[in-house]
């Protein structure tokens, strides 16, 4: 028998997360523009000054201040930009330093964001214009239930899950993180103290013991609630519904794997999870969080809750549930990360995960292959067709996403990548890009993804980001997404109409916003970049 997944159960913070303090938009000297306060001599302050003088003031003012959160542009390059060819040399993808690129959420040093996808939404009432949805940490409260910021939080506990946030965004602000709130999380991190007991006079009571901190996970590996996905539902049906599909972790014995979930919103902020009772294979919507407690009445408020069914996962046609070729234990748990797109009212689900055939590798050298499912109706009880291999390897621990390309017929893909040896900057981390000829699955297989050895994860076909880092030439462009239309497919800011896509990702090397070294994981600022794609020139 299948073991229960884990709850996503859990009691709700206190209060949501303030608005991101100390994020900007300026980024490294060399690649924006940094802009300075300016300053005046002492005369000027030496006489009153008129009521012109001081409406001319304060128009500079609110132009400096309207300057600060304005996605910054990068300086232009006075070198011609270097492109490569994809899609089969019908498209040039080129790459410069005037790509504009900015700083998109410092956070404190006790929270972090990953996978950072911005939704255009479209549609009856809908909660928009953008929806930023992410990976972020647990909740953290005390023992009163007052949610708590520490500065030396580190990623060493695989058992404690993330959670996923989300925020509405405007157009004039899509490189800033808007103020968003907790969604779902698998638990709340908090010092929990031993339960206090009674002793009878006489008896030596027994020392306590000091309260245990659980610290919260890494950004990739945990119980639930991580690695969100969203898209939108059968609009041209009439459902109204937004849904989010997630990673979660269920226990096999002494091991772990992922398993797909999933959940459904209609203002991104009240959310249903769909949960399987006890004995039944039928599965039923499910408010999160408050929202269940507050259909109980407050009789049970009072009492102590039951502990709510386990998740349901997503099942296949056959009726099997979407779960990660391989187990593993702690954080080399892979499997399922990827994307949803919809094209001609079909929903593909592209994803990486292991080969089968290295499950028995060590993490390191345990290969992945991108795999395809897909669906017409993502609210059935069997939804997902079996999976169908659309590479059949690539490097160990490679991101993949996947969307239709803005404006064309055909698929973008991104992964993650170093550059060749020989590249500016040397072997860096960096995304690699591409467009395939067209929108059948067969068109992944004449991308040349990587150069050999293929184990290096090395390509040509590298963006060239520049910023994050730390100074000293070690970047990372972990936890990257995209810019999408409400369909899941590859979209960009009003402000960037001709750019072909809109990237986000975390740098585990950039500066902590406090200034410390601490955790490599919270704290870490998450950056922005566009791309630009063009039709290639006939020779």
């Amino acid at each position: 028998m299948r073991p229960p997944l884990p709850s996503l159960g859990g009691s709700r913070p206190a209060k949501p997360m303030e608005a991101a303090k100390g994020s900007n938009l300026c980024g490294t000297k060399s690649a924006f523009t940094v802009l300075e306060r300016p300053t005046a001599p002492m005369h000027a302050f030496s006489k009153k000054p008129s009521t012109s003088a001081r409406l001319l003031g304060l128009g500079g003012l609110l132009a400096l201040a309207f300057a600060w959160i304005v996605p910054a542009q990068a300086e232009p390059e006075s070198t011609a930009p270097s492109c490569y060819a994809t899609a089969g040399g019908a498209l040039d993808i080129c790459r410069s330093g005037g790509e504009p690129e900015g700083v998109l959420y410092a956070p404190p040093a006790c929270r972090f964001a990953s996978g950072v996808q911005i939704v255009r939404l479209q549609g009856r009432g809908a909660p928009g214009p953008l929806q930023v949805v992410f990976e972020a940490e647990p909740p953290r409260t005390d023992k009163r239930g007052k949610e708590t910021c520490e500065p030396d939080l580190r990623a060493t506990d695989p058992t404690i899950g993330a959670s996923v946030r989300s925020g509405r965004l405007t157009e004039q602000l899509a490189g800033t993180m808007p103020p968003s709130a907790y969604r779902f999380w698998s638990g709340t991190a908090q010092a929990e103290a031993p339960p206090r007991r009674r002793h009878r006079r006489g008896h030596r009571r027994q020392e306590a013991k000091p309260a245990e901190i659980r610290t919260a996970t890494v950004a990739r590996e945990g119980i639930g609630a991580r690695d969100p996905m969203t898209v939108a539902g059968r609009d041209w049906a009439g459902d109204d519904y937004r849904y989010v599909f997630m990673i979660a972790t269920e226990a096999i014995e002494d091991r772990r794997r992922h398993v797909l979930i999933q959940a459904r919103t209609l203002d991104f902020e009240a959310f249903d999870v769909r949960q399987r009772s006890a004995g039944t294979e039928a599965t039923e919507w499910v408010p999160f969080g408050e929202r269940k407690a507050e259909t109980r009445g407050r009789r049970s408020r009072r009492s102590r809750s039951a502990e709510p069914p386990p998740l349901a996962p997503v099942l296949d046609e056959a009726g099997k549930p979407i779960v990660g070729n391989c187990s593993g234990e702690g954080f080399d748990v892979q499997g399922l990360v990827g994307s949803v797109s919809v094209v001609d009212q079909v929903y593909h689900y592209f994803y990486t995960d292991v080969l089968p055939s290295d499950c028995s590798e060590p993490p390191a050298r345990r290969r992945l292959g991108l795999y395809l499912r897909t669906s017409r109706d993502v609210t059935a009880e069997k939804a997902w067709s079996a999976p169908q291999t659309v590479i059949d390897a690539l490097p160990p621990d490679t991101l993949v996403r996947v969307g239709k390309a803005k404006g064309m017929e055909r698929w973008a893909i991104a992964y993650s990548c170093f550059r060749p040896a020989n590249a500016p900057g040397g072997p860096v981390a960096d995304i690699c890009l591409h467009y395939t000829s067209g929108l059948s699955v067969d068109a992944f297989k004449a991308l040349s993804l990587f150069e050999q050895p293929m184990s290096a994860a090395r390509s040509r076909a590298y963006l060239a980001l520049r910023a994050g880092g730390d100074g000293g030439g070690r970047y990372s462009r972990d936890g990257f997404f995209w810019m999408t239309d409400r369909y899941g497919n590859v979209d960009t800011p009003a402000s960037y109409p001709t750019k072909g896509g809109f990237l986000t990702w975390l740098d585990r090397f950039a500066p902590r916003s406090d200034g410390s070294e601490g955790s490599s994981l919270f704290g870490r600022p998450v950056y922005w970049s566009t791309w630009t794609v063009r039709p290639r020139p006939s020779q």
